[in-house]
């Protein structure tokens, strides 16, 4: 386009040349209002059957050759919180409160009672308290086994 102004007879024109050309085309409704780009009719037909890629799939299991152990080995680098539990007591938040120095709280087992094992919050065992070199530490002396640990939560 030059940078002259069109006058308005011109305008008129181009805008009746381009009203005969959309009555004109052949195109339906629907694909006027369509995003879509245009689909070549001549290769639309060519290729009706779609294609699709061959997939090939290795050998199931060939990444075992990678693991180093199995089972048990697989997890002993994982981190898991032990505690031991010496006893249990309930208090009102006034006793709580009154708590200090040299205050002694009482708990439900009595001195020299086997203390629990916790393992990410389950008993996996009992055993006493002992000192060594200054240190507390827990000699385990039974090992509660699956089926002892269901039942002991649902009597509790």
């Amino acid at each position: 386009m030059s940078d002259e102004a069109l006058s308005k007879e011109e305008l008129q024109e181009l805008i009746k040349a381009g009203s005969e050309q959309d009555a004109a085309s052949p195109c339906a409704d629907s694909e006027l209002v369509s995003d879509r780009q245009p689909v070549d009719q001549s290769q639309a037909k060519q290729n009706s059957d779609p294609v699709v890629p061959s997939v090939a799939f290795g050998q199931l299991g060939a990444g075992a050759d990678n693991v180093t152990g199995s089972g048990v080995d697989l997890i002993m680098d994982v981190n898991v919180q032990v505690s031991v539990e010496l006893g249990r007591s309930v208090m009102r938040v006034r006793d709580v409160l009154g708590l200090g120095p040299g205050s002694v709280v009482e708990l439900d087992k009595h001195a020299g009672e086997a203390v629990e094992i916790v393992v990410n919050n389950k008993m996996v065992a009992r055993g006493e308290v002992v000192v060594i070199d200054e240190n507390f530490g827990v000699r385990i002396t039974e090992i509660i086994s699956g089926k002892a640990r269901e039942s002991d939560a649902l009597a509790a």
